[in-house]
């Protein structure tokens, strides 16, 4: 451990890990977590990878089979109680860092983008886009190629309320 830092020992550590699982929107990659656990000069990848796997073994997270972390009721209950143990600014240097980072998690849970082979040939891309209260937009679309498909499915996911803004404009019968 570095001597520089706030975070002095491995059960900091999983404090910190704890409180960032706990105010994260949703489950998240191992990157996410250890980008957001760097925080602070006293916390190192071999420290960190450690600790998370700790937390796993002992229930207060969860792994899925794509790899993305979540903290269970224990861990929750746990970081409740031990938050006030880490160094205020290792907290809201946290918070800080969680802003933008849950900012792309929603947008990512409200911007949907698929690609489907079809039977009869062509690829399906389906593209929709939600507020946090209901389904704005799903359209429905048929290419001919898999490059084509993807292509789609990115620029989409890239730029999709602009593109909703531009079909409402068509429609209501102005220039996009």
């Amino acid at each position: 451990m570095s001597a520089f830092g706030f975070i002095s020992d491995k059960l900091e550590i999983k404090f910190l890990i704890l409180y960032i699982a706990a105010r994260v929107v949703g489950p998240v990659p191992f990157e996410v977590l250890q980008e957001l656990s760097m925080c602070d000069a006293g916390v190192d990848y071999f420290g960190f990878s450690e600790c998370l796997a700790d937390l796993v073994r002992t229930e207060h997270l969860t792994v899925d089979k794509n790899g993305l972390y979540a903290i269970t009721d224990k861990g929750r209950r746990n970081s409740a109680v031990c938050e006030s143990s880490l160094p205020y600014s290792v907290r809201m240097q946290v918070e800080q860092n969680l802003v933008s980072h849950n900012e792309q998690l929603k947008r990512k849970a409200l911007v949907g983008a698929a690609v489907e082979p079809r039977e009869k040939g062509g690829y399906e891309v389906t593209l929709s886009l939600s507020d946090e209260l209901d389904d704005l937009m799903n359209l429905r679309l048929l290419v001919t190629r898999q490059d084509m498909a993807l292509d789609l499915q990115n620029r989409f996911r890239s730029g999709a309320e602009e593109l909703y803004s531009k079909i409402l404009a068509v429609l209501y019968g102005g220039n996009p």
